[in-house]
């Protein structure tokens, strides 16, 4: 049995799907089981549960052998990423060793740090330690910026509204992955053994700014429509005044200030060299199969 952490995001039901079509058994543990009803068969078992709830990890590792944690409280209200990405990962660590699991696979993010200037990428570096500290087998697995998300941000307001606004310039280049592509790695640690021990760190072909994305969106769905900016100044203005009241929002917004004043740029080389059989997925090529083939990813999500 795998647990699946995080099993109901962007990322999770990739996993799931993947998992389910080599005919893995998969369980998933989540704070909102409807949101997981779509992903119900008989090879998925889902299990209601707060990663924050030590308790609740507990009972849900039962005959589990690996444990893989997509789990992110960056972008959610009411959680935060030490309560979820730190916190949460302490806690599935913690039950994965007293359950006897045999492999931990950690979904982290590229670039993750004991000193960032961004909390995420601090609370996923402490779960890392943590992670490598313990008596598991571990996959620790490191994805720059999901190319899903951004299209949902950015690329489907362009769609519904045939407007979209960008924090920032837009002109700093960026590695965008994709969701799909990350999932394909994860998968590889289940089953892989050389992987075990191994910090993999995974990105795109492209190194994109986020003026090219809209205007990649643009042409790949033919919705030209109109892009707008807002300032830098304005955005770190923005984070100041909204945090006591929406602490979600500011942590978004400076995100995007560190994504648009920082190298954010990878050399995928390495990961084509070392890993052959995943794909690596250009942005237009996501955008066809999620917004124009019919059915996709990205307008099940938009609906």
């Amino acid at each position: 049995m795998i647990l699946i952490a995080g099993g109901t995001g962007f990322l999770g039901p990739r996993i799931v799907r993947l998992l389910v079509s080599r005919g893995q058994a998969v369980r998933i543990i989540t704070r909102d089981p409807e949101r997981a009803q779509n992903l119900r068969n008989e090879l998925v078992e889902v299990v209601g549960g707060d990663v924050r709830d030590l308790g609740d990890v507990k009972r849900s590792m039962f005959g589990v052998s690996t444990v893989i944690s997509a789990i992110s409280g960056f972008g959610m209200r009411g959680v935060n990423p030490r309560t979820v990405d730190w916190k949460g990962n302490s806690n599935l660590i913690e039950a994965a060793q007293a359950g006897g699991v045999e492999h931990f696979i950690l979904v982290s993010i590229h670039g993750a740090a004991k000193v960032h200037p961004v909390e995420l990428y601090r609370m996923k570096y402490l779960a890392e330690q943590e992670l490598t500290r313990s008596r598991l087998a571990w996959t620790i697995i490191r994805p720059t910026i999901s190319m899903e998300t951004m299209a949902a941000l950015i690329g489907e307001p362009l769609l519904k509204t045939g407007k979209t606004r960008i924090f920032g310039r837009g002109e700093n280049p960026i590695n965008f992955v994709s969701g799909q592509d990350v999932a394909q790695f994860v998968g590889l640690a289940v089953t892989d053994p050389a992987m075990r021990g191994e910090m993999v760190e995974v990105g795109g072909p492209e190194n994109l700014s986020l003026n090219q994305f809209v205007r990649t969106f643009q042409a790949v769905t033919g919705k030209i429509g109109k892009a707008s900016h807002v300032p830098l100044p304005m955005m770190r203005l923005m984070s100041v005044i909204v945090r006591p009241v929406n602490p979600t929002l500011a942590r978004q917004i400076q995100a995007a200030i560190i994504t648009d004043t920082t190298d954010m740029t990878f050399d995928a080389t390495e990961s084509r060299r070392n890993y052959p059989s995943i794909p690596f997925t250009k942005l237009a090529e996501m955008i066809k199969r999620d917004y124009v083939g019919g059915g996709g990813e990205g307008e099940m999500q938009a609906a």
